[in-house]
């Protein structure tokens, strides 16, 4: 009995190993799909698209088409498309359906020519992956809601998995004021997504834009765009978007923004030379209506303008936003600024460098709660005159919990202090080198010289930073004041540990136990 039970049991294993088998086997075969292939240089309209042989000649070929799980549209290198392309198409989980490139040259170019608001339009679709490819959307005039790549989904629910690649998308030529009206964005951008639904909420769910490189987009770089923000009555955030390894420069207006989400992560970009042209206000890198952003390891410099034109900013009906190990130089409006009001809580910014930025280096403007700023470094070269702390408020009320710790201000340069009507102020463990007018008392306030290595010496990139790295004599070593939750690690990468004494500044020389 015993004996057959066994062979019954083997046999029903085999047989579900068989199934599994045969399954795995049938997914495998539909996930390979069909190639289509496009060729301005030897494509023909009437092939069949299926062999580089055979490939189709335009953008008509592809926009008239739907698409199935699997399937890829290959456009040959060197190739120049005039138009616009557009997909509605979707694919599967583990079955995407790609657009990229075939052949070795230069990316395959997609021109608008600015007869279309939009370049590359991918509409109400999921499981989606755009790669390699120069995108281009330039007018004889400058038009509102003109974009090189546009995202959208309506009453469509959640779409997932939706990545943009490796693109080149410059010489969109939007308009560079903000909005049409005071409800109505002007939305001109170079890469932008927008969800909205009025009988179906709509969100991405799994949205990467990485390794990206925008030049000349007006009036923005990266945007995403939501009409499902209102915490009150329409809070449908989008989840799991990341924005990675772009290359974002000479920009009209805002290098990045991030509307509507939760948990979105900003890291490892790289944005020059935004807020070139526009009248209005516009930041480096910034969220509004977001919960639980992380912005980490950017380098934001040359913004032009001391309308906002700081590198960061978080904005407003925002909620645990973090600004973390980030490199913020040159910038004519300064470092970061806080704002919207009550509907603004929980900040961290903390192991961050500011480099000789201008006009306001910390901007608090508005009752925001729960504002945490420590072991960042802000240095401030000769000739350079600034605010190294300015509150915002009147009507809008001043800011409140706000904690300033561990914090090395070193200018060279003059650094002025207003803190206005703050409630619940702490400054504890900051230090003060150089030139301040109406410096703040504090607790423990340290005036020595840190012992930089070469303070004032960093350039273009994170690799030039060394600088800011206390020598071993410092005094500001292991002078710190412990902060819980504190991220685990410097600006370095070394490791920073809870109840621990750590260094002042961004740079910790190995801690001691209380």
């Amino acid at each position: 009995m015993a004996a057959m039970q066994t062979a019954r049991l083997k046999m029903t294993r085999d047989l579900r190993t068989t199934f599994f088998l045969i399954v795995a086997s049938f997914s495998a075969i539909l996930a390979l799909g069909s190639s289509y292939y496009v060729s301005s240089i030897n494509g023909n309209d009437r092939n069949p698209g299926t062999s580089k042989d055979n490939a189709w000649a335009s953008l008509d070929a592809v926009n008239n088409r739907e698409f199935n799980a699997g399937d890829q549209i290959l456009f040959e290198t060197g190739s120049v498309f005039k138009g616009q392309l557009r997909l509605e198409s979707s694919g599967a989980l583990g079955n995407l359906i790609r657009v990229g490139k075939y052949g070795d040259g230069p990316k395959p170019r997609i021109e608008a020519e600015g007869r279309f608001d939009e370049a590359i339009l991918v509409r109400n679709s999921e499981y989606i992956e755009i790669a390699d490819l120069e995108v281009t959307n330039f007018g004889d005039e400058r038009k509102v809601k003109r974009a090189g790549v546009r995202i959208s989904i309506h009453n469509f629910g959640t779409a997932r998995q939706i990545t943009l690649r490796n693109l080149y998308v410059h010489d969109v030529n939007g308009v560079n004021y903000k909005k049409i009206s005071q409800e109505e964005f002007t939305e001109t951008t170079g890469i932008t997504c927008d969800n909205s639904g009025t009988h179906t909420p709509s969100r991405y769910d799994g949205l990467l834009i990485e390794n990206c490189r925008l030049l000349r987009t007006d009036r923005d770089g990266i945007a995403t765009r939501s009409t499902h923000k209102d915490r009150e009555s329409n809070w449908f955030p989008n989840l799991n978007v990341v924005i990675r390894g772009n290359v974002i420069e000479d920009i009209g207006g805002d290098g990045i923004v991030v509307r509507g989400c939760d948990g979105a992560l900003i890291e490892r970009n790289l944005v020059m030379k935004g807020n070139q042209r526009c009248p209005d206000y516009a930041a480096g890198i910034w969220p509004h209506s977001c919960d639980n952003t992380v912005i980490q390891f950017n380098e934001v410099c040359f913004l032009k303008g001391t309308l906002d034109a700081m590198a960061f900013d978080s904005d407003g009906n925002c909620r645990n936003t973090t600004i973390q190990y980030n490199y913020s130089h040159d910038n004519e409006g300064g470092f970061f600024m806080v704002c919207g009001g009550k509907s603004n809580i929980g900040n961290v910014i903390r192991y961050n460098i500011s480099q000789n930025d201008r006009h306001r280096l910390i901007y608090i403007t508005g009752a925001m709660r729960d504002i945490e700023i420590y072991n960042n470094v802000v240095y401030i070269g000769e000739g350079i005159e600034a605010w190294a702390v300015w509150p915002g408020g009147g009507k809008n009320g001043y800011a409140s919990d706000v904690r300033f710790a561990n914090n090395i201000f070193y200018f060279e340069g003059e650094g002025k202090y207003n803190f206005g009507e703050m409630d619940y102020l702490v400054l504890e463990n900051n230090a003060f080198y150089g030139n301040h007018v109406d410096l703040p008392v504090g607790k423990r306030r340290v005036e020595q010289d840190p012992l930089f290595k070469d303070a004032g010496s960093g350039g273009m990139g994170f690799d030039s930073l060394e600088g800011y790295q206390l020598q071993g004599d410092s005094p500001l070593a292991k002078a710190g004041i412990p902060i819980d939750n504190n991220g685990g690690r410097d600006f370095w990468g070394n490791q920073v540990l809870n109840g621990r004494i750590p260094s002042i500044g961004a740079f910790q020389i190995a801690a001691q136990s209380d």
